[in-house]
């Protein structure tokens, strides 16, 4: 039977300066109609660059396809040059791609509408009114309600789903039979993302188009795939249906990713156990198994120059390594030492009453006030020394409002904010000093933290040079090493620039910051969520053994709810800028009682086909409103599946349903 698609020893390499980079090395793989796959593998692995490859999308020079074939519906497109017509017609016509990042992938003075249309013209010859008709079909198709209107919006008129769900009309407005999806959600929200996937899966469904995932998101691929490609440094690892992959890895690489991954239904109690290292610099490779530097399992012959041979352990699953899948399984596994389990009633550090935080509405030149947005609405909550406080909810709840308000960056509209029994929210910025040692951030985005001008020791050290905690240049230059060696760097590496460091080290980078001037609070503002799975169990490591080495009182922001389980002791859900649900963390999860709390559940995925099949999902009805058209009554209530005239008209409060669980709902 031929294959829709297939790869057959694909090699791609970038002609560099001083070095010949392997990035796709002998890569093989197909899919049928009406299967999806998935390729996975962390940041590096080759996923993209496969996928790219075939299409002509390498800038060449310096890259090169310089070996192999891809085969689509039995033709060989690598024969055609990557400018021809005959790979621009399969290029949108025949196999589509949908990027990661939408806002860079759609023209900012083009409607969306243009854009569908471009396509639907170029490939299909239709005239300018059939092809509008078309882009309005699409739009409904992806769920974008409204076609008519909203067809001659820009981008930056749409929500990042929303972009995301125009960037899906696009690849599929000329029907391709092959549509692959390059860490299309990465950047989203869970439950958008669940909605996008859901969406993507239907697609397949009802028109036999073939789907292709490229995701490092193990547990994504657990619900949606078929068969999965596991690869690394350039090559194919692993491969086999997802129920074989998940049930029964063989390759040391694919047990560590799922290792790696907090679950829903897993033991908090057990470390993460991490891969150590980094991935390899594909320059560096010398011909031996690439992952051979951080396996446990690692012996001579697989450091010797000669790539392991593959085992067969079924019809589709088959694996790249010398050991056998029984040789791997009775090895001791790496230590899983527990995590610490707090107990005791300790102080409270940080209470929070009834805090409101609006921010003014102008409009012209004259920046006339219209009105305001609620950001924050009668927030209240505390957090006890020595405890994880973890902070859930979709972009736009308010999350990082709550958290730059707690830290004083925003002034406070109403309410009060104590920090060890003092009440800092009324505080002059000249006598702001003392808190901002006291109480330290970790930014989201590492990179975008850091001062490329600056060196890393420079950065690390930059606190105690503001609050003159050491005395002399020697104290200083021990305590920047010593910060250094608590969050796993070679002191060795204070001298070199942030772009110098791989994404996983620059986050230490900040951690190693955010305790130079001895802090006992820490917020944590999605610290992980531009990190590869196995990097984010490393993170998540640290902060943990941090946390009990020093004392540490953490908020941890995020939107993965198998995350915060994995690190909190109580967990705060917001919504629009009000708390709807604060519980201690196991109850949370076996008890959720806002429905948004359950439809925040029900879309995380678990990395285990069988687990998702049984499992019931309540998915949330369309996006996070935009605070300008706040909803009366319950903020929740225009996308509930349980709203009734009540919840339109009142605002419920929390209420307390024993051992600390409150929940604002009316259904209750």
């Amino acid at each position: 039977m031929k294959h829709l698609f297939e790869i057959r020893n694909l090699q791609t390499v970038f002609h560099m300066r001083d070095s010949l980079i392997r990035a796709v090395d002998d890569v093989s793989l197909y899919v049928d109609p009406g299967e999806i796959i998935g390729v996975v593998g962390e940041s590096g692995s080759g996923k993209s660059v496969t996928m790219m490859s075939v299409l002509g999308l390498i800038p060449v020079p310096p890259g090169e396809v310089v070996k192999g074939q891809a085969f689509f519906e039995g033709e060989d497109i690598l024969r055609y040059g990557p400018k021809s017509r005959e790979l621009r017609q399969v290029r949108g016509g025949g196999i589509s791609m949908i990027f990661q990042e939408p806002m860079t992938s759609l023209n900012p003075v083009m409607t969306v509408g243009e854009q569908i249309e471009e396509s639907i013209m170029l490939h299909l010859g239709l005239k300018k009114a059939e092809a509008r008709r078309r882009a309005v079909e699409l739009l409904g198709m992806v769920g974008i309600p409204d076609g008519e209107s909203r067809v001659d919006y820009y981008p930056n008129q749409f929500s990042g789903g929303m972009r995301q769900r125009v960037m899906i009309a696009i690849a599929m407005s000329c029907n391709p039979r092959l549509l692959i999806a390059d860490e299309a959600t990465t950047a989203l929200d869970v439950t958008t993302q669940e909605q996008i996937l859901e969406l993507l899966r239907d697609i397949v469904r009802n028109t036999n188009t073939s789907l292709i995932i490229i995701t490092h998101n193990l547990s994504v691929i657990a619900r949606y795939a078929d068969r999965i490609y596991v690869m690394y440094a350039g090559s194919v690892a692993e491969e086999g249906s997802s129920r074989e992959i998940f049930a029964d890895p063989c390759h040391p690489y694919t047990m560590g990713l799922l290792r790696a991954v907090p679950r829903l239904d897993s033991d908090k109690t057990k470390r993460l156990v991490s891969i150590p290292g980094i991935p390899l610099n594909p320059a560096q490779k010398t011909g031996a198994c690439p992952f051979a530097p951080r396996c446990f399992h690692a012996g001579s012959q697989c450091r010797e120059p000669v790539m392991p041979p593959w085992q067969e352990y079924s019809q589709t699953h088959r694996v790249a390594c010398y050991f056998r899948r029984e040789d791997l399984q009775s090895a001791a596994e790496p230590q899983k030492k527990k995590i610490c389990i707090k107990s005791g009633k300790n102080e409270l550090l940080l209470e929070v009453h009834q805090i409101c935080k609006y921010f003014p509405v102008t409009k012209g030149i004259a920046r006339r006030k219209t009105g305001e947005v609620k950001a924050l609405d009668q927030v209240s909550f505390f957090i006890r020394q020595g405890e994880t406080l973890g902070l859930v909810g979709e972009s736009g709840c308010g999350k990082t409002t709550l958290a730059k308000t707690l830290l004083r960056l925003y002034d406070l509209t109403s309410g009060e904010i104590l920090f060890r029994g003092h009440d800092i929210s009324r505080l002059k910025e000249k006598n702001l000093k003392n808190l901002r040692r006291e109480v330290q951030f970790i930014f989201q985005d590492p990179f975008g933290s850091l001062d490329p001008r600056q060196t890393a020791g420079s950065m690390v050290g930059e606190a105690i040079r503001v609050h003159h905690l050491a005395s002399s240049r020697t104290e200083y230059d021990k305590k920047v090493d010593d910060l250094f060696c608590a969050v796993g760097l070679d002191p060795l590496l204070k001298d070199r620039a942030p772009h110098e460091f791989s994404g996983g080290q620059r986050q230490r980078l900040c951690i190693a910051g955010a305790l130079a001037s001895d802090p006992s609070f820490i917020i944590c503002d999605e610290p992980i969520s531009a990190l590869d799975v196995s990097i984010q169990s490393q993170i998540i490591n640290l902060l943990i053994d941090l946390q009990a080495e020093r004392g540490l009182t953490y908020l941890f922001i995020a939107h993965d709810l198998s995350v915060v389980r994995h690190v909190s002791d109580r967990i705060l859900v917001m919504y629009l800028g009000r708390c709807v649900e604060i519980s201690p963390a196991e109850e949370l999860y076996e008890r959720p009682l806002h429905p948004y709390t359950r439809a925040l559940l029900g879309a995380i995925p678990i990395p285990d086909p069988d687990l998702e099949e049984k499992r019931v999902h309540t998915g949330i009805i369309g996006e996070v409103p935009s605070l300008l058209n706040r909803p009366s009554g319950c903020v929740f209530h225009p996308r509930c599946q349980y709203a009734t005239e009540k919840c339109r008209l009142n605002v419920p409060e929390l209420t307390d349903y024993g051992n600390g669980h409150q929940a604002a709902c009316f259904l209750l």
